[in-house]
C-alpha cells in the first residue's frame, strides 16, 4: 500500500545550465498521484527546462529526476507518459483516426479508439482530414493523441495557448475528464484563471527557482484577503507608511492595496483625507499573487545585484 502513496515524480535539486545562463537552480518538485498540477512562471523561469529534463530531453548539471521510480528517459517510464507540447505539428493529409490508430499502435496497454476520441470530443471529427480542422479541433487531437496510451502522468505545455474563449473551456472539459480517471496532469500555462480553475496544487517558478507552491488558495491567502483599488494624487510611499501591515503597489494610474482588514484599512484612508477615486474592493486573484511573488523576486534579485556591483 505504501508505494501506492510514492509520488509519480521526484525532482531532487535540479540545476541546470546553458552557457552563463542558470536556466534552473536548485529546483525540488513533485508530482503525486491523481494530482493535477500548474507550473507558473514568466518567460524564461525555467518551466520548459525543467520539462525537458522531466522527459529526458535535457541532461542535468546536477540533481536528479525520478520519473515512476526510474531515471528520466527511461523506457518504462516513458511507456507511464503522455506528452503535449506547444511546438508539436500535426500532418495534414490523414485522418484524425489514422493518427490515433499509428499512435495507438506505439502503446501496449492503449485506449480504444472510441474512449480515446469521447474524451477529446472528436468522436464527430474522426473521419476529417487534420488539414481542415480548427485551431481548438487540433489542440484536441493532440491532446487525444497524448492520452491514447492510458499513461499515468500526462505533460500538457500551453495546450490552450492560441484558443478562443469558447474552445478554452471546452478544452478544459478535456482536462477535467482526464483527472477525473485517475490520471495524474502536469500542466504549464499562462492563462492563470485556468491554472486556477483546474489545478490541484500550483508551484511558481521564477529564475529559475521554485518560489512558491501550494493549493490556488494558499498561494493567493500570501497577499491577503481583498484588494483595495483606486486612483489618489497621493503617493504609493504615502499610503504605504499609512498602512505599514498591508502590501502597496502601483499599477499604471492606480493604486493596489491587498489586505487582511479591508474596513479598517479603508477608514484609515479616509480618516487621512487620502484621495480615493474609482475605488474598487475585490478577492484576491491567482494573477495578483503570481505577479506580486514574480514581481518581489526580481526586486529582490535586482537588490541584490546592484549590492554586488557596488561592492
Amino acid at each position: 500500500m505504501q508505494a501506492e502513496h510514492k509520488p509519480l515524480v521526484s525532482i531532487n535539486h535540479l540545476s541546470k545550465r546553458f552557457g552563463k545562463v542558470c536556466a534552473v537552480d536548485d529546483v525540488s518538485l513533485t508530482i503525486q498521484p491523481n494530482e493535477v498540477v500548474a507550473l507558473l512562471g514568466e518567460n524564461g523561469a525555467g518551466k520548459t527546462t525543467t520539462i525537458g529534463s522531466l522527459l529526458g530531453q535535457l541532461k542535468a548539471d546536477s540533481g536528479e529526476v525520478i520519473v515512476f521510480g526510474h531515471p528520466a528517459a527511461h523506457w518504462a517510464a516513458k511507456q507511464q507518459m503522455g506528452v503535449m507540447l506547444q511546438s508539436a505539428t500535426l500532418p495534414d493529409n490523414v485522418k484524425v483516426i489514422e493518427q490515433l490508430r499509428l499512435f495507438a499502435s506505439y502503446y501496449p496497454n492503449s485506449l480504444s479508439l472510441e474512449d480515446a476520441l469521447e474524451k477529446a470530443l472528436l468522436t464527430d471529427l474522426q473521419q476529417r482530414k487534420v488539414q481542415t480542422l480548427s485551431g481548438g479541433q487540433k489542440q484536441r487531437l493532440l491532446f487525444a493523441m497524448a492520452i491514447i496510451g492510458n499513461p499515468r502522468l500526462v505533460i500538457l505545455d500551453e495546450p490552450t495557448v492560441g484558443l478562443d474563449a469558447t474552445a478554452r473551456r471546452e478544452f478544459w472539459r478535456c482536462i477535467r475528464a482526464l483527472a477525473a480517471r485517475g490520471a495524474s496532469v502536469l500542466l504549464t500555462t499562462h492563462y492563470l484563471e485556468e491554472a486556477d480553475a483546474l489545478s490541484d496544487r500550483i508551484i511558481v517558478l521564477s529564475k529559475g527557482r521554485v518560489i512558491a507552491q501550494g493549493v490556488p488558495e494558499q498561494i493567493k491567502a500570501e497577499l491577503g484577503g481583498k484588494r483595495l483599488r483606486f486612483r489618489s494624487n497621493t503617493s504609493h510611499d504615502v499610503v504605504q507608511k499609512l498602512l505599514p501591515d498591508t502590501k502597496v503597489h502601483s499599477r499604471g494610474d492606480y493604486i493596489e492595496v491587498y489586505s487582511t482588514a479591508p474596513q479598517t484599512h479603508l477608514m484609515a484612508l479616509f480618516d487621512a483625507d487620502i484621495t480615493t477615486l474609482d475605488l474598487t474592493v475585490s478577492g484576491i486573484s491567482l494573477e495578483d499573487a503570481f505577479l506580486h511573488l514574480t514581481q518581489s523576486t526580481v526586486s529582490t534579485n535586482s537588490a541584490v545585484n546592484n549590492q554586488e556591483i557596488s561592492s
